[in-house]
């Protein structure tokens, strides 16, 4: 058994073995926690959903199995592709002025955007290529995969989800620092009084980068997505999925 047995699930949570803070986030688009948390059966039930691919957003040093992560062979994997696109790169200054230890707050959505536009265009690309649906990821399934989410609500015309779907996120990762069996080297479960705080200091900055974004397809075609693939993305961000 897995210790995300005893990770109590939200209600908008996908029902993934071992997954952390798993969700749909519009049409054929799944967000969540790292892929080294599901378990082999986890794997399956991804797979008997549909999903094709998994995109990892993280930097190539931090994927990797740890010691309390389920033992998954490669047979589990079959049929889903697992694509690693980081959504930054080491050694940008202004960047690593202000995310530290990491990005870990949506007051950074603006920097991201503003300094690693061709990688949000490679992974919208990538997503655009689906064939059936697909998950994207980073490690707590909250900043960079919040990000991407953000555009893909917008994408979809339901702007109006995105502070929702933000809280989600954080409620999820604040519930597994919970039950965690490693220790967060810099995060650690908050009550309700200082996660309201959070929640609240990320949704003013997130009215503020949408309010500089304009919107996601302008954006995204300023950083060299084609309209034919922006046109597949708003396609796919409306599809129904089970």
């Amino acid at each position: 058994m897995s210790h995300a047995a005893e990770y109590r699930k939200q209600s908008t949570d996908v029902h993934w073995d071992g997954a952390i803070n798993a969700r749909r986030i519009c049409g054929v688009f799944y967000r969540m926690g790292r892929h080294e948390w599901l378990t082999s059966a986890g794997w399956e039930q991804l797979r008997a959903d549909g999903i094709d691919l998994v995109l990892d957003l993280r930097n190539e040093s931090e994927i990797r199995r740890r010691e309390h992560d389920p033992v998954v062979d490669a047979l589990s994997l079959r049929g889903i592709d697992l694509i690693n696109l980081p959504l930054e790169s080491p050694g940008n200054d202004r960047f690593e002025a202000v995310a530290v230890p990491y990005m870990n707050h949506t007051g950074m959505y603006r920097l991201v955007c503003e300094e690693f536009g061709s990688h949000l265009a490679q992974v919208f690309e990538a997503l655009a290529q689906t064939p059936t649906a697909a998950v994207i990821h980073c490690s707590a399934g909250r900043d960079r995969s919040g990000l991407v989410a953000t555009l893909l609500l917008d994408l979809a015309g339901r702007r109006d989800e995105v502070l929702a779907h933000d809280e989600a996120a954080v409620r999820g990762i604040n519930e597994w620092h919970r039950v965690s069996p490693r220790k967060h080297p810099y995060e650690s479960h908050q009550g309700d009084i200082e996660l309201h705080q959070i929640i609240r200091s990320r949704a003013e900055e997130l009215d503020k980068f949408l309010h500089w974004l304009g919107t996601a397809e302008d954006y995204l075609r300023s950083q060299g997505v084609s309209g034919s693939t922006l046109a597949t993305l708003h396609r796919l961000t409306r599809a129904d999925h089970p």
